[in-house]
């Protein structure tokens, strides 16, 4: 009863009006009066599993490239705007669509103060686009629901360096980590995941300080020898209730490289 509770106030307070919507991961901000309707967390998740829409994030290229979530997209902005007032450039994303208005896009953001999927959303509509929906909980929402890992590209780790409280996790075997890996990496080897909460190495790095413990939101990095290991880690670290978790698709040596 108390974790029912808990659901329907979460989904009062981010605004669902949906009567659809029978837990968070199904609301919706439910905003009146929008141009462009909105999709919930796990319709997201749906949407990005059948892979026939364009995930776009409507924020500055650095910012994305900084975490994001994966298989989004993104575009340089529009010029000439004050930072306050940032927005995609229409003009980019109808090159990135090939002139496609018709292509089904999802928009987000960082959540539901931020205005750029909104203005960019009119913006879209007013040029001809067809089909767009907003994802309106944006990267936070991602973050808090979905119990996924976020992306993290290359061109931001020297960026993300400058956060000393950040923990970046080796998710190879303990002789590939010992053999080199990132300065203060802590290893979580994938291969010692299994299905659950507070299981196989998760438990053990929860209780031995290779997880930040004391704050759940602490920049998390995983990086590995493939996209499945990687990955793997990454979500089951998420999945343990740590907010701010990214992967890097790249293989570690050319980690290694970037960070030179």
């Amino acid at each position: 009863m108390r974790q029912l509770c808990a659901a329907w106030a979460a989904i009062i307070l981010l605004g669902a009006t949906s009567a659809v919507a029978q837990n968070v991961f199904n609301a919706t901000l439910g905003e009146a009066n929008q141009k462009t309707a909105e999709v919930s967390t796990q319709e997201l998740k749906q949407i990005i599993k059948n892979g026939d829409t364009v995930l776009l994030d409507a924020r500055p290229p650095m910012e994305y490239a900084i975490s994001h979530i994966p298989g989004a997209l993104n575009v340089a902005p529009q010029p000439g705007r004050p930072a306050h007032l940032y927005i995609s450039d229409v003009a980019e994303v109808g090159r990135l669509l090939g002139g496609a208005k018709e292509k089904a896009l999802v928009l987000y953001c960082n959540g539901p103060f931020c205005g750029k999927t909104k203005r960019l959303a009119t913006e879209l509509l007013g040029a001809g686009y067809t089909n767009v929906r907003r994802y309106q909980l944006g990267a936070p929402g991602w973050r808090t629901l979905s119990s996924e890992a976020m992306q993290t590209n290359l061109a931001a780790l020297h960026y993300i360096t400058g956060d000393k409280t950040a923990v970046w996790i080796d998710a190879r075997e303990p002789a590939a980590y010992k053999a080199g890996t990132i300065l203060g990496a802590r290893n979580i080897a994938a291969s010692g995941l299994l299905p659950g909460k507070d299981q196989g190495v998760m438990k053990q790095a929860k209780d031995d300080g290779r997880l930040p413990m004391e704050d759940h939101n602490t920049r998390i990095i995983v990086v590995g020898s493939n996209t499945k290991d990687t990955r793997a880690v990454a979500d089951a670290i998420a999945s343990e209730a740590f907010h701010n978790v990214s992967f890097v698709v790249e293989p570690i040596a050319q980690v290694q490289q970037a960070l030179r």
